[in-house]
C-alpha cells in the first residue's frame, strides 16, 4: 500500500490541478503495483506556507514559483 507524500508551496497549484496530481500519481503507482492497488494507494498533498520552503539558502515564495513558472529566470 504505497502513500505518495507531495509538498508544495501554497497557493501555486488550484484544486483542479492538485485533482490533476492525485490522479497522475495514483495511475503510476498502478502501472507499476497493478489496478487491484488503486483503491490503497494514498495520495497527500501537504501546502508549505510561502517562504517557509528554501532551495540554495535563499526562501522560495509563491510568487517566485509563478515567476518560473513563467519562465522568469530566478534571481
Amino acid at each position: 500500500m504505497p502513500f505518495i507524500n507531495v509538498k508544495v508551496i501554497e497557493n501555486v497549484f488550484s484544486d483542479a490541478q492538485k485533482r490533476d496530481i492525485v490522479e497522475r500519481l495514483t495511475d503510476a503507482m498502478v502501472v507499476i503495483e497493478g489496478e487491484a492497488m488503486r483503491g490503497v494507494t494514498w495520495v497527500v498533498i501537504d501546502e508549505v506556507k510561502s517562504g517557509d520552503w528554501a532551495i540554495g539558502g535563499r526562501t522560495l515564495t509563491t510568487e517566485a514559483v509563478r515567476e518560473l513558472a513563467a519562465g522568469v529566470p530566478a534571481g
